[in-house]
């Protein structure tokens, strides 16, 4: 299995916010999209960082309250980790385990394919491997 698997059933709507965004309004988007992190981008589409929860919290416990008026880019995760449709689910795993991330987009050349999670490829490889407990049960009672 592929990431474009994944891609093709969770589609590819990004969701990002500026760099000169505050804190405050990333947080919100989060809230509201129900989601762990976002891209950041400049208006030309070009990748900066992510922003997740984590680079959140972390901004909370060394500034307080003044985390939420900072900037996005002043939390922000830099340079962003990247996968391409074309990487195996066991690859990425294995990438967002090594380097504890959550969030990979998948960029292809220089085209932006999507977002994936941690989630995602947990449930592509859960499905995975009870399609293949289902082939082998099948080839025991018909073999």
């Amino acid at each position: 299995m592929y990431v474009d698997t994944i891609l093709k059933k969770k589609g590819d709507t990004v969701i990002a916010v500026e760099p000169t965004d505050s804190i405050s309004k990333a947080a919100q988007l989060l809230n509201e999209k129900r989601i762990g992190a976002a891209l950041v981008q400049r208006g030309s589409g070009e990748i900066l960082g992510i922003i997740s929860e984590r680079d959140i919290v972390r901004g909370l416990a060394r500034h307080q309250d003044g985390c939420l008026s900072m900037r996005v880019e002043e939390l922000m995760t830099s340079p962003v980790i990247t996968c391409t449709s074309n990487d195996s689910i066991d690859e990425v795993m294995q990438l967002m385990t090594d380097r504890r991330i959550r969030h990979l987009p998948v960029v292809d050349g220089d085209t932006l394919s999507g977002v994936i999670s941690i989630g995602d490829v947990v449930e592509r490889r859960i499905s995975e491997i009870e399609h293949e407990s289902e082939a082998l049960k099948q080839y025991i009672v018909t073999g």
